[in-house]
């Protein structure tokens, strides 16, 4: 491949990418913003109890991570003989409609309806991007090629989601949802003008998606995803007021806690995807691993201001690392249905959001304090771990499989 050719598919990455950049954002803000939010759309129930209104506000996250779910699986079936282009292009669209809509809607309860429909195609565009990715890079990078779509999203992380949240908690959180759609716009250009065509695959069918779902080692791999990576949705869900109410640092302070979340996830992202194509199972386990230790120390040392800073960098790190390497193996075991592998990877992995919100909130709710989401983590990765032993487990019961 000339010189130019490299070029020109560099800059089709990062097209892609940049969507990831903008998936980032409209996911993960509303986590820095949730104390703004719950004063505009739950002002009564702030004024009596602030811990309860936080709480119910986080069913906005719940509410995005559902969208996903639903999303996911249905697109994989209804577009998989679609362009992988014209399918990206298709989900870009419906993320800025979504993405203004939830800007503008008034109350709360049309909040969460807008970011329902905006996470319908949060899915399908991390798993049509990275096999358009994987495509572009040659056979055999399934786990590359998510790796750079999802480093869009931590790189969401390092730099876009604290500004973002800055300028959220200045200006309003309305406004940080308008420039988010301003930026899937801009994404929708870059597609549309710098990424190539690339064939679908001939043999792919609804059915062929549909009997993806039959294989119990699809369900399995989904539920160590769902499970396993609900702790880190728990502690990044109420990572705001852990900062504030527990560490007692101010708010400007969030946005800086966040960065350190971000850089974790980049370089856990990287990590993953750089060695998940050569040893995906040993990845896994250490990623657990360093996930259940990392969440364990978040909860024990989150009252000082180093232990919320290297906490979140270890927990983005550890946990990150997880993204690529799953959807690597939900490919795998499914190779002829490879759009399905990748949108039900997405799905479990915001069923994990929805969990980890949801049980976050509600042990907050409790009265168990802002670090209970955390000691809640610690043991959705214990489950997590065991369940992809028992799926390597299987592996070997079942050969001969496909290489993992």
């Amino acid at each position: 491949m000339n010189l130019l050719n490299r070029r020109k598919r560099l800059v089709a990455l990062l097209a892609l990418a940049l969507g990831g950049v903008a998936i980032g954002l409209t996911e993960f803000v509303a986590m820095g913003l949730l104390p703004e939010m719950t004063r505009d759309l739950l002002p009564d129930v702030w004024a009596r109890t602030p811990e309860t209104a936080v709480a119910q506000t986080g069913w906005v996250i719940t509410a995005y991570a559902m969208g996903v779910v639903v999303g996911a699986p249905l697109i994989a079936v209804l577009a998989v003989r679609m362009p992988r282009k014209r399918l990206v292009l298709s989900l870009l669209v419906l993320f800025t409609v979504a993405t203004v809509a939830s800007a503008l809607a008034p109350t709360f309860e049309t909040v969460l309806a807008a970011r329902f429909v905006a996470g319908i195609p949060h899915g399908a565009y991390f798993g049509a991007a990275g096999l358009l990715a994987a495509a572009l890079m040659g056979p055999g990078n399934e786990a590359r090629g998510f790796a750079i779509v999802l480093g869009g999203l931590t790189l969401a992380n390092v730099a876009g989601v604290p500004a973002i949240t800055h300028l959220g908690q200045t200006s309003g959180w309305r406004i940080a949802y308008l420039v988010i759609a301003a930026v899937f716009l801009l994404t929708t250009v870059a597609v549309l003008a710098l990424v190539p065509p690339v064939p679908t695959v001939v043999q792919g069918s609804p059915a062929a998606e549909l009997r993806a779902l039959g294989r119990p080692q699809v369900w399995l791999v989904a539920a160590t995803a769902a499970v396993g990576f609900a702790g880190f949705f728990a502690v990044n869900t109420y990572i705001s007021p852990v900062t504030t109410e527990v560490a007692g640092l101010g708010t400007g302070q969030v946005p800086w806690v966040l960065v350190s979340l971000g850089i974790g996830m980049t370089v856990g992202n990287a990590y993953g995807g750089m060695f998940a194509d050569r040893n995906l199972r040993g990845v896994i386990i250490v990623s657990f691993c360093g996930a259940i230790c990392s969440m364990a120390f978040f909860a024990d040392t989150a009252q000082t201001v180093t232990g919320v800073y290297i906490g979140a960098f270890l927990i983005g790190a550890f946990c990150l690392s997880l993204g690529p390497s799953l959807q690597a193996r939900l490919i795998r075991v499914a190779p002829e249905a490879q759009l399905m592998g990748a949108a039900v990877n997405q799905s479990a992995m915001n069923i994990a959001n929805s969990i980890g919100a949801a049980v976050g909130g509600l042990v907050i709710a409790r009265g168990y304090g802002y670090l209970a989401p955390a000691w809640t983590g610690v043991a959705l990765g214990i489950a997590g771990l065991l369940l992809a032993i028992v799926s390597f487990s299987l592996d070997r019961e079942q050969r001969p499989l496909a290489r993992t």
